[in-house]
């Protein structure tokens, strides 16, 4: 679900710090565009938002959140439609699970 290795990678490429302050960024952002993305929406927006956060989450490791979106963009370009709800519920566990180690000092 979280790359751990690249965590610690990044956090390592930007500092202690930094990282934290990442890692305050990244979820500020990816909770806006979820919350978002659980609202009916306009379908013009939805393959930007997948793509934004697939990036995002697979830089600061939440692989298999970011794997989801990433289908969900193809999704959107071939003309389907993704399966929201799983990907939110995803982001929701990877994001539980991501805190909880950072709260633990398991990645720091």
């Amino acid at each position: 679900m979280i790359d751990w290795e690249r965590v610690a990678q990044l956090r390592e490429e930007v500092g202690p710090e930094d990282f934290i302050e990442v890692v305050d960024l990244f979820l500020e952002e990816v909770d806006g565009v979820t919350a978002r993305l659980a609202l009916p929406s306009e379908g013009s927006r939805l393959r930007d938002d997948l793509h934004f956060l697939k990036g995002s989450a697979l830089n600061l490791g939440f692989d298999a959140f970011g794997r989801l979106c990433q289908e969900g963009e193809k999704a959107v370009a071939s003309g389907s439609t993704p399966d929201l709800a799983a990907l939110l519920r995803c982001y929701a566990v990877s994001r539980e699970a991501f805190l909880a180690a950072l709260a633990t000092r398991a990645v720091a």
